[in-house]
């Protein structure tokens, strides 16, 4: 399998878990602005989770345009990180149906630590690929965000226990941290 073809069907199942989020955004039965206030955690959990799921699609693509080849066992660590990413739309309308309960906010957590988990797992799969280039080592050597990544979580998952709100706006902030830019690839390429 070539490596855009990887991203096509990548691409593919991002796009799936989008559509299939934002389906759970029911309007409500009146006509006026504040009949939406109620909907407010939904909407912020399709929001965050929209987030993630842009991030995950823009890095997945930064890191395939630096890979030359893909192996098995790339496509296979792949898979992995499309089921934890898949499971996204299920722990954000648990968590928006239930107005940010713990043990809703605690799972999404989980989904969110085993996702960073798997793309690591699919970065160092991708390194060792027979006949890859050093291009992608070079710029992961030093991925502060994806090894600060976890330990937010974590961090999250355990306060989600008895301060969940706390746990929200760790998330928040790891998205706010991804959506800047990193330009470690497109610069190599460049240089």
């Amino acid at each position: 399998m070539t490596r855009g073809r990887l991203e096509a069907f990548s691409d593919g199942v991002i796009a799936i878990l989008i559509t299939i989020m934002v389906l759970e955004l029911v309007p409500p039965h009146g006509t006026s602005f504040t009949d939406l206030v109620p909907l407010w955690p939904k909407f912020l959990s399709y929001v965050m989770s929209f987030a993630y799921l842009a991030i995950y699609w823009n890095n997945h693509h930064h890191l395939l345009q630096a890979a030359k080849t893909v192996s098995g066992r790339v496509l296979w660590a792949n898979m992995l990180l499309l089921f934890w990413l898949s499971l996204v739309p299920f722990a954000t309308s648990w968590m928006g149906e239930n107005d940010f309960a713990s043990q809703p906010v605690a799972l999404y957590g989980v989904v969110l630590i085993m996702a960073a988990f798997s793309y690591y797992f699919l970065v160092r799969t991708l390194i060792n690929a027979p006949g890859q280039a050093a291009t992608i080592r070079e710029v992961m050597e030093t991925d502060r965000k994806g090894k600060a990544s976890p330990f937010f979580y974590a961090v999250a998952i355990a306060f989600a226990l008895f301060l969940p709100a706390v746990s929200v706006a760790l998330y928040l902030l790891v998205a706010a941290i991804w959506i800047v830019p990193d330009p470690r690839i497109e610069r190599r390429f460049a240089g």
